[in-house]
C-alpha cells in the first residue's frame, strides 16, 4: 500500500514538473517584434483598430533611437510625415510649448512612446529576445522567445499570431523567417545605379597627407589602429561592408544636472592617434572640429560624428547584422568603450589644446537621462543592418524620381546618405571611403511592395524597417519620422489581413491610404485641414507667382513666391472644405528666405469678417532642420462647407515673399 502511494507522489510530482516546463502560449491577433519608435506606433495602431496586439521588446526602453539620443529628428521635407509620426512630434510640440517639436530630449520621447502603450493597455513583453520560429509552409505560426539578459534562464514564452511585424532595426524576424535579404553594398550594376557601392569621395574626408603608419613614413611599422588593410575596390563595386554605427551622445553644460566624464572600461588612448595626426594638419578651434555639436532643450546635446576622426567607429560593425547576440554584445560594448574613450581623451590628454580640454570638460552626462543605464544611451545608432530583398526595391530611381510607384504607403524625402565604411591607405595617405550625401529632390513615395516579403517566402510577416531597398536608397528611406508613417501603415495591413483573410502580399495599397487618410490618428478625431499650394481645387492664385523648387525650404515639393515688392498686388488664396463646422486653429507654413520681406500680411475670412495679420520675419524660430515653420495666426470658429478661405498678399512686402501650406487644426472640445 505504502509502494503505491510513493508510486502515485512519484507520478504526481513527474507530471507536475512537465507541467511547469510546457511553454507559456501567448495568442494575439499582431505581434509586433521591436520596441522601436515603429514598434511603438504599429502595435498601437492595431490595438486601436481593434485587434489583440503584443508587443516584444529585448530590450529595456521603448523608441529606440528616438529615445536614445537621436533628438536631432532628420527629416528631409516634413511634408513626409504623417499619421501617427506627426502626432509624436505634436505631443513633443505640447511639451514644449509649440505645434511640433523636432528637436527634443530623450527622455521627454520616451515618456511619451510609453504613454501610447499605457494608453492602448497594450501589452509589452520586456528583456525578451528571438529565439526560434516555426512556420507551417509560408505562414508563421509561432515564434519562441529567450531572456536576453539571461539566456540560459528560458523564459518559455512563445508567441502564436496571425500576422507578424518585424521593426527592428536588425530584421531578426525576418532572417530567422528565411526571407530574402542582404547585407552590405550592391554594385552600382545591379540596380543601374551611380551612388551605391564603392565610393571615395570628399565629405567627411581626412586631407591630404595624413600619414597611416605607426612610425610616420615606415609601412613595417603597421598600421595605426581603425585602418584597414585592404586595398580599395574600383568606385561602385559592391561589398559586404556595412555602413558605420555610432552612438548619438547626449551631454549636458548644466552644473546641477551633470555627471563627470571619467575614465571608461578597456581605455586605450592608441585608438585616438589618427585624431592627433588630423589635428597636426588642421589645428584645434572648437571641439565643434571633430562633433556635430547639436544644442538640445534644457542644456543638453545631441552629438553626431563629424569629419575624418570623430563618434564614427568606421569599419568595426560589418559582423553586426548577422552575427549572433553575443557577438553583437561585444561589438557594442566595443562602440560605447570608444565613444566614452573619445570624449575622455578630449577632455585629459595632455596632447589635445588646453582651452580644448577645458572646453570638452564643461561637458557631462545628464542625471536625468538613462538613469538605469549609467546616463548612456540604451540605443546604438544601427544606421543599417539587414534589407529585405521583397516584391518591390526601392533604388535610387525611385529616389529621383525615374521611377514612380503606384502604391504608396508613405513617402521619403531625406538626401541618399551613407556614412562611411571603411578607412583605408590610398597611395600612401588615410582616406575614409563610402560616405555619400547626395540628392535635392522632392519627397518620393514608398511602395507596399517594399515592405512584405516575396510571397513564395512568408505570407504573414511585414519589414517596415529593414524594409526592401538598394543600399542607396535606405540611405534616404532610414529615418526614424519614415520609420513610423511605414509602422503604421503596416500596422493597418495586418488589419485588413486579418479582416479580410487573406495574405498581407494581396492587401490593397489603395485601402491602406484610404484608412489613413480617413482616420490619421487611428481615434476616428476630427481631421485636420492642410492645403499645400499645388492644390488646385483649393488654391486660387493671383497674379504672376513664381515654382520654387528648393525642397529643403518647401513644405511638400515646391512653394509660391513673389519678388515685386508689392509694387502690383499679388495674392495666393486657401478655401478649406469644413466638414464639422467648430474652432480651428489657424497655422501658414513660413519660410526664412535669405532676402525674405521683413514681414508678410495675411487675410483670414471666417465666414462673416475679414481680420488681417501680419507676421514679421524676425519673430520667426525655425526649429533648426529646415529652413521653414509653421506660424500660428489665430483661432476662428468656421462654419461647415467653402465659405472661410485664408488669402497670403504681398501688400507692403519689401523683399521676396512665399506662399506654401496652410493647416486647419480643429481643436478639440
Amino acid at each position: 500500500m505504502l509502494k503505491s502511494f510513493y508510486l502515485f507522489l512519484f507520478a504526481f510530482v513527474f507530471v507536475s514538473s512537465l507541467s511547469s516546463q510546457q511553454k507559456k502560449i501567448i495568442k494575439v491577433d499582431v505581434c509586433v517584434y521591436g520596441g522601436t519608435s515603429a514598434g511603438v506606433i504599429a502595435a498601437y495602431t492595431a490595438k486601436q483598430m481593434g485587434k489583440s496586439v503584443l508587443l516584444i521588446e529585448p530590450g529595456k526602453h521603448l523608441g529606440g533611437m528616438s529615445s536614445g539620443g537621436l533628438g536631432f529628428t532628420d527629416i528631409g521635407n516634413k511634408y513626409v510625415v504623417t499619421g501617427l509620426a506627426r502626432d509624436f512630434y505634436r505631443r513633443l510640440g505640447t511639451h514644449y510649448g509649440k505645434l511640433e517639436q523636432w528637436i527634443f530630449e530623450p527622455h521627454v520621447a520616451e515618456n511619451i512612446f510609453n504613454n501610447y502603450i499605457k494608453s492602448a493597455k497594450i501589452d509589452v513583453l520586456f528583456s525578451n529576445r528571438l529565439s526560434n520560429v516555426w512556420k507551417k509552409g509560408n505562414n508563421i505560426k509561432q515564434i519562441t522567445l529567450e531572456n536576453s539578459n539571461h539566456p540560459q534562464k528560458k523564459t518559455n514564452n512563445t508567441v502564436e499570431a496571425k500576422v507578424f511585424i518585424d521593426c527592428t532595426y536588425e530584421g531578426d524576424l525576418m532572417a530567422k523567417s528565411k526571407v530574402s535579404y542582404i547585407v552590405g553594398r550592391e554594385n552600382n550594376s545591379i540596380y543601374n545605379e551611380t551612388f551605391n557601392g564603392v565610393q571615395l569621395l570628399d565629405r567627411h574626408q581626412f586631407p591630404d597627407g595624413i600619414d597611416p603608419y605607426i612610425e610616420k613614413g615606415n609601412p613595417t611599422s603597421g598600421l595605426l589602429w581603425g585602418i584597414s588593410e585592404k586595398p580599395v575596390l574600383p568606385n561602385g563595386s559592391g561589398d559586404k561592408k556595412v555602413q558605420t554605427y555610432n552612438f548619438r551622445i547626449c551631454l549636458t553644460n548644466n552644473k546641477d544636472n551633470k555627471q563627470e566624464i571619467t575614465k571608461p572600461n578597456n581605455y586605450d588612448p592608441l585608438k585616438y592617434e589618427l585624431l592627433l595626426r588630423l589635428k597636426e594638419k588642421a589645428p584645434w578651434e572648437t571641439l565643434s572640429d571633430i562633433f556635430i555639436w547639436s544644442k538640445m532643450p534644457n542644456f543638453k546635446t545631441d552629438i553626431n560624428n563629424k569629419g575624418g576622426f570623430s563618434t564614427d567607429m568606421i569599419g568595426m560593425n560589418w559582423k553586426y547584422p548577422d552575427a549572433t547576440y553575443s557577438e553583437r554584445a561585444k561589438i557594442w560594448k566595443q562602440h560605447e568603450d570608444y565613444t566614452k574613450g573619445l570624449l575622455y581623451f578630449v577632455g585629459h590628454d595632455p596632447r589635445i589644446p588646453e582651452k580644448i580640454r577645458t572646453e570638452m570638460l564643461q561637458w557631462g552626462y545628464p542625471k536625468d537621462e538613462y538613469a538605469d543605464n549609467g546616463h548612456w544611451s540604451h540605443q546604438l545608432y544601427i544606421r543599417e543592418a539587414r534589407r529585405m530583398i521583397g516584391e518591390e526595391v526601392m533604388t535610387q530611381q525611385h529616389c529621383q524620381g525615374k521611377i514612380i510607384i503606384k502604391d504608396a504607403i508613405a513617402w521619403a524625402a531625406y538626401t541618399m546618405d551613407s556614412h562611411n565604411c571603411d578607412r583605408q591607405v590610398i597611395n600612401g595617405v588615410v582616406k575614409n571611403e563610402g560616405n555619400v550625401e547626395e540628392g535635392d529632390f522632392p519627397p518620393y513615395p514608398i511602395s507596399y511592395k517594399a515592405i512584405v516579403p516575396k510571397r513564395k517566402e512568408v505570407n504573414n510577416l511585414l519589414v517596415p524597417v529593414c524594409l526592401s531597398a538598394s543600399h542607396i536608397a535606405y540611405g534616404s528611406i532610414r529615418m526614424e519620422p519614415v520609420f513610423m508613417v511605414l509602422a503604421q501603415s503596416a500596422a493597418v495591413a495586418a488589419c485588413l489581413s486579418i479582416d479580410n483573410n487573406i495574405i498581407i502580399q494581396n492587401v490593397d495599397a489603395t485601402s491602406i491610404q484610404r484608412i489613413l487618410k480617413e482616420n490619421p490618428l487611428v481615434d476616428k478625431s476630427v481631421c485636420e485641414i492642410l492645403i499645400d499650394n499645388d492644390n488646385t481645387e483649393h488654391v486660387s492664385i493671383f497674379g504672376d507667382w513664381t515654382l520654387d523648387h528648393k525642397t529643403s525650404s518647401a513644405y511638400g515639393a515646391n512653394f509660391l513666391i513673389d519678388n515685386s515688392k508689392s509694387k502690383i498686388s499679388k495674392s495666393v488664396k486657401y478655401t478649406p472644405e469644413i466638414e464639422f463646422a467648430g474652432k480651428y486653429s489657424i497655422y501658414i507654413y513660413f519660410q526664412k528666405l535669405e532676402n525674405g520681406s521683413s514681414q508678410e500680411i495675411i487675410n483670414i475670412f471666417d465666414g462673416n469678417t475679414i481680420i488681417e495679420k501680419t507676421i514679421y520675419q524676425s519673430d520667426v524660430v525655425v526649429d533648426g532642420q529646415t529652413s521653414g515653420e509653421w506660424v500660428n495666426i489665430g483661432q476662428y470658429n468656421l462654419g461647415a462647407g467653402k465659405n472661410a478661405y485664408i488669402e497670403i498678399t504681398n501688400k507692403n512686402a519689401n523683399n521676396i515673399i512665399a506662399a506654401d501650406a496652410v493647416l486647419f487644426l480643429p481643436i478639440k472640445k
